[in-house]
């Protein structure tokens, strides 16, 4: 077969994505159909799942990864559209030899991309581009496959289920227009409790808001909802299922590191003294409250591929990140999966016997800026947060580098590190009062001028 060469920015550490129709077009996901199955049949491999999202490339996208699939004489089963945690599901329920999802998760309408696992783990950073390499030889695993329709909605929904004790608590869920959708749908009416659903009609254009729901500004409907209805809580979802946001009953923000703790008080009381996993850029508070609470904190680098390989490695029955991926593998898989941690939530709350909005109060309440996104060239973003390290190791500042630099001090933490996927440098600010808060401001921005970088004007 012939030799493929992708475009330079789409091959992320994560997954594969681009703009349609610029960076990412029908022979691409052929190619990565060919790449990717070529790595599962010289692993022994048979058969790989694939599912797709609601955006309006997806399901063209979708058929040219099953033919190059194909190609390299797998077994190739269409669950058809869903969210992402619905085709990691059914790598497990087909026992399948990995699988991959056409989705552009939370980016523009535009995008599309490609997340996959091979077995039962995920698959990053240098597989992903040993894959392109393939694809650029030519060097294809050849051999006549099948493609047949393999659907698991039915039994993605009953295992969501299948365990739930939770009692008749009253949501609202907002899924965006996204992939979760029709599940969500499905899923409330057989719930105790009065539930209302936003945007559950699947629309690649998602008319109403863009469907992140760790942006506040996509968060209008959902409060709306939650306030005008009585209810207890509101729920958002990410486009593609694999992210979950918050509100409580008087419409709060309950950001990914607050349900965490919250989530891991609930788990802990199953796994007394387990270990926990949350990303750098998580709250102090949390791996306070984990270890009250008698768990074992444990700071780790952002990336959901990198949080699910920790947890593997530790047995972590819980794991998350500031941006709303959760990840059980108490009572579950250890994939990140947004519906049934809303599931895990509702559960949490009725065994608190208190309300969200009370729960979410009892936490300490900190001063912290929101996640700093801000230009760096590809060529300097990981070398300045190295630089920042090295300079205050000389000044003798305890600093914790396990994913760029991470500083603690009396007034609270401040941290800088590279973003994975973008040309981007990542910041965040947090302390217990506003003037130190402003002292941590002005230490990281007086390290950002030192390496030659305009901080932004956020900070």
């Amino acid at each position: 077969m012939t030799a493929h060469k992708f475009h330079s920015t789409v091959l992320r550490e994560y997954d594969v994505r681009g703009v349609v129709g610029k960076t990412l077009s029908e022979d691409d996901a052929r190619a990565v159909g060919r790449g990717f199955g070529t790595m599962v049949r010289r692993a022994g491999g048979t058969t790989v799942c694939v599912g797709y999202d609601g955006r309006l490339s997806s399901p063209s996208l979708e058929a040219a990864l099953a033919d190059g699939l194909a190609s390299c004489g797998l077994k190739v089963r269409r669950i058809g559209l869903g969210p992402t945690p619905m085709l990691y599901f059914s790598v497990h329920h087909h026992d399948a030899d990995g699988g991959v999802m056409v989705t552009g998760s939370h980016n523009p309408p535009d995008y599309n991309g490609f997340k996959m696992m091979i077995g039962k783990k995920p698959f990053f950073g240098e597989q992903i581009q040993q894959l392109g390499r393939i694809a650029a030889a030519g060097d294809f695993a050849e051999g006549k496959g099948e493609v047949a329709d393999a659907p698991v909605f039915d039994a993605y929904l009953d295992r969501l289920l299948r365990d739930y004790t939770g009692p008749a608590i009253n949501a609202a869920w907002d899924t965006g227009n996204g992939a979760a959708g029709p599940v969500v749908k499905a899923l409330v009416a057989r719930l105790p409790g009065r539930h209302v659903v936003l945007n559950d009609t699947v629309d690649g254009t998602f008319p109403n808001h863009h469907p992140d729901p760790t942006d506040p500004e996509t968060l209008h409907q959902l409060r709306a909802a939650t306030l005008d209805n009585g209810l207890d809580l509101g729920l958002g979802f990410d486009g593609d299922g694999d992210r979950i946001g918050a509100l409580d009953g008087a419409g709060n923000i309950v950001w990914g590191d607050q349900l965490l703790a919250l989530l891991a008080r609930d788990v802990l009381r199953d796994r007394p003294g387990a270990t926990i996993v949350a990303d750098v850029k998580s709250s102090q508070v949390l791996f306070d409250d984990v270890a009250a609470h008698g768990g074992k904190p444990l700071m780790w680098r952002t990336g959901h591929s990198l949080i699910k390989q920790k947890m593997a490695e530790t047995g972590a029955p819980l794991a998350g990140e500031m941006s709303g991926h959760i990840f059980f593998a108490h009572r579950w898989y250890g994939f990140d999966d947004a519906i049934y941690a809303a599931l895990r939530l509702l559960e949490a709350i009725g065994r608190s016997g208190e309300s969200l909005e009370t729960l979410r109060a009892g936490l300490p309440q900190m001063m912290n800026t929101p996640e700093l996104r801000f230009p760096c060239d590809e060529t300097r973003k990981f070398a300045v947060p190295g630089e920042i390290r090295q300079r205050l190791a000389d000044t003798g500042v305890a600093v914790n580098d396990i994913d760029g630099v991470r500083v603690t001090n009396d007034d609270g933490w401040w941290l800088l590190r590279a973003s994975n996927t973008q040309d981007v440098l990542v910041a965040r600010c947090e302390s217990a009062s506003e003037e130190g808060l402003t002292r941590l401001k002005e230490s990281l921005v007086a390290q950002l001028r030192q390496s030659g970088v305009a901080p932004p004007a956020s900070l």
